[in-house]
């Protein structure tokens, strides 16, 4: 069994990490995924980080992982990607993601460890639910007073536009 430590209350307790699900019954669901530097090192708001993960997500297209929205934060990234079947894909396509950049941050002599272990991602249900994380996503530059305006933050974009799959969608509705 695996733990992860969780701070409350000033107190350190261990808690049992969560497990990704073995399978996915949707087709190509749109996830929102997050992931941090190790230690929070705020490593990641430079432009050779920024352009080296375009490259990466455009590259991405040629293997049907599709990358939508996404922030560049100084230590952590949000995005939203689809990727093709099966669901084990987001956890190598993100640890590709994780080494490609790495790269870069050695090359500007960052020192290793460059990453958190894991990630947190999170299969939306709805477009409602895109767009609040998307508002959540570009309002961390705000909340963390790095810009007073979301849109002048220079470390975000959208690779290729997203939409939720229509037979999930039809799906949610017949079961609810």
């Amino acid at each position: 069994m695996r733990y992860v430590a969780a701070v409350c209350d000033r107190r350190k307790y261990l808690m049992e990490r969560l497990h990704r699900l073995e399978q996915l019954y949707v087709e190509n669901p749109v996830c929102f995924v997050t992931f941090c530097t190790e230690d929070r090192k705020a490593v990641l708001a430079q432009r050779s980080v920024h352009e080296a993960f375009v490259q990466f997500c455009r590259e991405a297209l040629k293997r049907n992982v599709f990358v939508g929205r996404y922030i560049l934060m100084p230590d952590h990234i949000h995005l939203f990607v689809k990727l093709p079947p099966p669901s084990k894909n987001l956890s190598d396509w993100i640890k590709s993601l994780k080494n490609f950049l790495s790269k870069v941050l050695r090359s500007s002599k960052t020192a290793a460890p460059h990453w958190q272990k894991g990630f947190f991602d999170h299969i939306l249900r709805s477009t409602e639910s895109y767009s609040n994380n998307w508002l959540y996503m570009v309002e961390n530059s705000v909340r963390a007073g790095l810009v007073t305006d979301w849109s002048q933050w220079p470390y975000q974009g959208e690779i290729q536009p997203l939409r939720l799959d229509e037979r999930l969608r039809r799906s949610q509705t017949a079961a609810t």
